[in-house]
């Protein structure tokens, strides 16, 4: 599997994506990656979530998908029996920690304190999302860890707009950021996948 930095690298946006609907997530998956996207977090807040990543997986051979909203340390067995690439967390616990390693599964895991941060580089991670972003201090945070942790990058996800993302984008420390502005819920509810990949494909210009 690619490490979590590698993950990270490959788009300046990773959608944040709650599939409510099973027959969304093909049609959904395949306008985002030809829009460009190719890393895709399907968060497990629905019933249809993991069969959605198992799905998109089959149809998607060049995407990147991977299980969000891992919380447990059951989770992270049936996020890979799933097909989920690489696995994101809201927080980190040493269960999750501990899943993570016995799994294999590549973890973005979140932090929303500078303590947080030191204590997840300490266990081994090295790529973190701040998480909620903005109400973690968003681009002020972000600036003022980096000076005494600049070998830690960042996915921030939370509250992060397609206006606001130029300006996390930028700093060194933000290797990418966490959004669901490409996948609205109006869109997606009226199976307009146009709109969605007219979306993602403006996503994937932003520079970082």
């Amino acid at each position: 599997m690619m490490d979590v930095k590698t993950v990270l690298a490959l788009s300046p946006v990773i959608p944040v994506i709650t599939v409510e609907r099973l027959e969304d997530a093909v049609p959904m998956a395949l306008a985002l990656t030809k829009g460009g996207l190719r890393v895709l977090e399907i968060t497990l807040r629905t019933p249809v979530a993991l069969q959605a990543i198992a799905a998109m997986r089959a149809a998607c051979p060049d995407a990147i998908v991977g299980a969000g909203t891992l919380t447990r340390p059951e989770d992270f067995q049936a996020a890979l029996a799933a097909g989920s690439q690489f696995g994101v967390s809201p927080g980190l616990t040493f269960e999750l920690i501990a899943a993570a390693k016995s799994t294999g599964l590549p973890l973005l895991p979140g932090v929303m304190t500078p303590s947080e941060v030191i204590a997840a580089r300490a266990a081994g991670f090295y790529a973190l999302k701040l998480f909620p972003a903005q109400q973690a201090g968003g681009v002020g945070m972000l600036k003022a860890l980096y000076p005494p942790i600049p070998d830690v990058v960042f996915c921030p996800t939370g509250g992060i707009s397609r206006e606001t993302a130029p300006e996390f984008l930028a700093l060194p420390n933000v290797r990418c950021v966490g959004g669901s502005w490409v996948v609205p819920a109006a869109a997606v509810k009226n199976g307009d996948w146009a709109a969605v990949e007219k979306l993602a494909a403006d996503a994937a210009q932003l520079r970082r």
